[in-house]
């Protein structure tokens, strides 16, 4: 098979298209073989060392979100069967054309839904809906969203309205100018603003920061007195203990595999949600691309270049 590892650290130039052999699944695991697989800014940062954590032990593979058919199954695996169709979150080897998936995370892909449908979909709108759950109430309230054109940013701005939210507030890079402001008030954004901008505007009551960094701050600072931040990145960053104490703010971490370990039943019913507003057209995830495995660095720098409008996804 084909996969994607990378020698050194760096920018899209280090990604290696290489053959291997493939990988067998052990004890709560799927083999699937590979339709569609996601792009995300962790992965661009872990390549580039600079991940949480740093980057992964060299050579290096990537994880992330991946769709397609079930060609084997592990010893105990008795929900899903060779043949069936499924999305899952492999936290490593997900660059290839066959990768080991763990049950727990995995779901179906409905019928006439595609497997780049459910990339574009379903772990971005669980991530959304997991920041949304954790920031809640929302209705009534007004919501800043950071990276709001990604993969996850997109379909977070659509999810606030959709929970009742008065005014949503998407906050870009200014990199694709106008496309982006149109893209995201298309998609029900009542406000967009660029960081480069003094300000944001009127402070919100949630802010939803899926970037972190040198953007953490300014997350907070765009909060409202006694506003509520939800931290979901992978991009660390630092806060001034005392806008929390004289703004009575709040920060919440969140990460997926924690929220979906405590919260079960909760996700499952997420992901049933997802697939319901998507059919009833109600939410509607973009793809901005659509790549070839071979080219991994190409799609990369897309992410690097900040002008993506959704998700951007590798065909194998």
């Amino acid at each position: 098979m084909r996969r994607i590892r990378f020698y050194e650290y760096g920018g899209p130039e280090v990604l290696r298209l290489e053959e291997a052999e493939a990988p067998a699944p052990g004890p709560g695991e799927l083999l699937v073989r590979t339709e569609a697989i996601g792009v995300t800014l962790p992965s661009v940062r872990a390549v580039r060392g600079d991940g949480n954590g740093g980057g992964p032990p060299l050579p290096g593979v990537l994880g992330g979100e991946v769709a397609g058919e079930v060609v084997g199954t592990g010893p105990d695996v008795t929900a899903y069967t060779v043949g069936d169709r499924v999305t899952g979150l492999p936290f490593t080897g997900s660059y290839a054309e066959l990768v080991t998936v763990p049950v727990a995370p995995a779901s179906r892909i409905p019928d006439g839904a595609s497997a780049v449908d459910a990339v574009a979909l379903v772990r971005g709108g669980h991530v959304a809906l997991a920041a949304l759950h954790t920031a809640q109430p929302v209705a009534g309230t007004s919501v800043l969203v950071t990276g709001a054109a990604s993969a996850t940013g997109h379909l977070a701005v659509q999810l606030a309205k959709i929970r009742g939210a008065r005014r949503v507030v998407a906050a870009v890079s200014g990199a694709a100018g106008p496309a982006k402001a149109e893209f995201l008030r298309g998609l029900g954004a009542d406000e967009v603003v660029t960081y480069e901008a003094e300000s944001w505007g009127e402070p919100a009551e949630i802010a939803l920061d899926g970037v972190g960094g040198e953007l953490l701050p300014r997350a907070l600072a765009a909060c409202a007195p006694g506003g509520r931040l939800i931290f979901f990145n992978s991009g660390g960053g630092t806060v001034p203990a005392y806008e929390l104490l004289a703004g009575a703010k709040t920060i919440t971490g969140m990460t997926m595999r924690r929220f979906a370990a405590r919260h079960p039943e909760l996700y499952v019913r997420h992901g049933a949600e997802l697939w319901a507003l998507a059919r009833e057209g109600r939410l509607r995830p973009a793809v901005h691309a659509e790549i070839p495995l071979a080219e991994a660095a190409r799609a990369h720098a897309v992410i690097e270049a900040r002008t993506n409008l959704g998700k951007v996804v590798l065909i194998p």
